[in-house]
């Protein structure tokens, strides 16, 4: 599914000079297809489940490296996505931020592809954020984070719905969980009202009118 959102993206982006730079030779979505074999092909099983490559180096030939050269950053947040979406799907765990960069081979062929993926840890060894509904990304460390009404808190939401001290993330044995802290009108994950709950890339954490999203990456 995440590769059929990453083409269905793609096919929006290819519009007006978009297209003509890929009417011809190497297309986005190729590249797309083989950042998935690689996620398939390099994922391991770790502490804390099937934990795939999350460090991505895509080489091109200079032809198509120059045609890509006035979309690279549109196409490197398109494959970090489509990278993030596919793990989601399969339920593949990062160790590391997703990385993807593109660079330049002279000895290679017009219409070739090669792709090296690695596994990376972030340092410090925890790693998650939360997505802000304005697009903010707050990064989460060893301590608990607490989100509410109050100043205080990490994620501060000024919502009458919200509580003073809504609900508390920490980082357990088995990475990130939240926690509702008894709040009026509840905490929820994907829709779902929880107590605790523990986190995955993508989840979709509900507080007030609010919606945040928690990224693994």
């Amino acid at each position: 599914m995440g590769l059929q959102r990453f083409e269905h993206r793609l096919e929006r982006l290819v519009e007006g000079a978009f297209a003509k730079a890929f009417r011809s030779g190497l297309q986005p979505v190729e590249i797309g297809r083989r950042l998935a074999r690689e996620l398939d092909a390099g994922r391991t099983v770790g502490v804390r489940g099937t934990v795939a490559p999350n460090s991505f180096e895509v080489t091109l030939s200079p032809d198509d490296y120059e045609r890509v050269a006035g979309f690279h950053d549109t196409l490197v947040h398109e494959l970090r996505e489509s990278v993030r979406e596919h793990a989601r799907d399969e339920q593949y765990t990062f160790v590391g931020p997703v990385e993807v960069t593109i660079e330049v081979d002279d000895g290679q062929k017009r219409g070739s592809l090669r792709v090296t993926a690695q596994i990376v840890a972030a340092e410090g060894g925890a790693l998650g954020a939360l997505v802000l509904p304005d697009g903010r990304r707050v990064q989460l460390g060893d301590k608990p984070a607490h989100i509410g009404r109050l100043p205080d808190c990490i994620v501060a939401l000024s919502d009458p719905q919200v509580s003073r001290h809504h609900a508390e993330i920490r980082l357990g044995d088995g990475g990130y969980e939240i926690s509702d802290l008894g709040s009026t009108n509840g905490t929820l994950v994907n829709g779902m009202l929880i107590t605790t709950h523990p986190l995955r890339d993508g989840d979709v954490i509900g507080i007030g009118s609010a919606t945040i999203r928690y990224q693994q990456s």
